[in-house]
């Protein structure tokens, strides 16, 4: 087969991985020179532990399986199998962990109630007072700014595999062909419309209800630490955003401990891990309403930071680096991914919300799977 795969983030690149790994030929077609989206503004979490119990887990467990195969291939992914700690400071956040080790898929998501002192011996980096962690022994990280050129590298050493960056795809013409803003048209046997959070011109065009939505955020990144931060870290906002944690215990934290008010305002959570080079990338906001803001705002870095400070005991490194992002996101949000096939050989596969990082190998691993690859 010839595939022609739309978007060079990190859904359309690990679709044309799958797509070689199969034995066919892949075109892959990209408006920027390079991915500069969502793909490369986030994490670089394989973010298990937070994911609702039944397809959800199971993509995330499935693609963190895949991402640590791809790994040892491609080492300059950078995945490592660092686990995740979410450190609890009283009664209510402790109650939420101690419900989640409850659940029926706890032992496949490798939780764990830690005291201080094992949470430490975990990761030494964090001096700061707290009364127990939640580790889960499943979360990874892998680079972001660098997976997609590395699995490019790659999959360019295949030879059956073409890389044309710079070129927006305008126009399906026919049951199988794209044409793109150069003039060219490009056929295979299969087209594959990875766009991300671009849902407009073409996307528009070809599903005009489309059931998904864009969501920004803010991040930022650090000077080198110089020490290592063992584990990914969550603070306790993070059980109010993530289904897992859903609870008694859950509804009782939100109705007797509000957040921060800056932490409520941009519905925030401290999600914080290490880079390749040393430095912490650390966040985040969640933006629904649109149109979004240009600027960033400095209340949500200035609150992010003071939470990571009292988990690590210590000042944070300058920040190098601030940010913003988009992403689309299913309003259905227990779908994975919106999959939908939009002409007769052309398909869209968009929306995975803040789990395209973890759980696009598996996602892609299902289109060609469904596709008959």
């Amino acid at each position: 087969m010839r595939v022609i795969v739309v978007g060079a983030g990190v859904v359309g690149t690990m679709h044309a991985w799958h797509a070689v790994e199969r034995g066919h030929e892949v075109v892959q077609i990209e408006r920027e020179t390079e991915a500069r989206g969502a793909s490369l503004r986030n994490f670089g979490q394989v973010w298990v532990s937070g994911r609702a119990g039944g397809e959800e887990l199971a993509t995330a467990l499935r693609a963190r399986e895949l991402w640590e195969e791809i790994g040892k291939r491609v080492p300059g992914i950078g995945f490592r199998a660092t686990g995740s700690l979410t450190p609890v400071r009283n009664a209510l956040e402790r109650a939420v962990a101690e419900a989640a080790l409850k659940r029926d898929d706890a032992a496949a998501r490798g939780y764990r109630l830690l005291t201080p002192q094992e949470a430490r011996e975990a990761n030494p980096a964090l001096r700061g007072a707290f009364e127990a962690a939640l580790w889960c022994g499943q979360d990874a990280a892998v680079e972001p700014r660098t997976a997609q050129l590395e699995l490019k590298k790659a999959l360019l050493a295949s030879g059956r595999y073409t890389y044309l960056g710079g070129r927006e795809v305008r126009e399906v013409v026919g049951a199988r062909s794209v044409r793109d803003d150069h003039g060219d048209v490009h056929t295979g046997d299969a087209v594959v419309l990875c766009t991300g959070a671009w849902l407009g011109g073409l996307v528009r065009e070809l599903a005009p209800e489309l059931p998904v939505r864009r969501v920004r955020l803010q991040m930022m990144q650090t000077e080198p630490l110089g020490e290592r931060l063992t584990t990914s870290v969550a603070d306790a906002d993070s059980f109010r955003y993530y289904p897992a944690y859903a609870s008694g215990a859950l509804d009782a934290l939100n109705a007797r401990q509000a957040q921060d008010p800056v932490a409520a305002a941009h519905r925030m959570q401290l999600l914080m891990v290490q880079r390749a080079d040393g430095g912490l990338t650390i966040g985040d906001t969640h933006e629904y309403e649109h149109p979004f803001a240009f600027d960033v705002r400095e209340e949500p870095y200035e609150h992010v930071a003071r939470v990571a400070e009292s988990f690590l005991g210590r000042p944070l490194p300058k920040i190098r680096h601030r940010w913003a992002g988009v992403y689309a996101q299913c309003t259905d949000t227990t779908r994975v991914v919106h999959r939908e096939q939009v002409r007769d050989a052309v398909w869209l596969v968009t929306g995975p919300g803040g789990r395209g990082m973890t759980c696009s190998p598996a996602i892609a691993e299902k289109t060609a799977n469904d596709l008959g690859w």
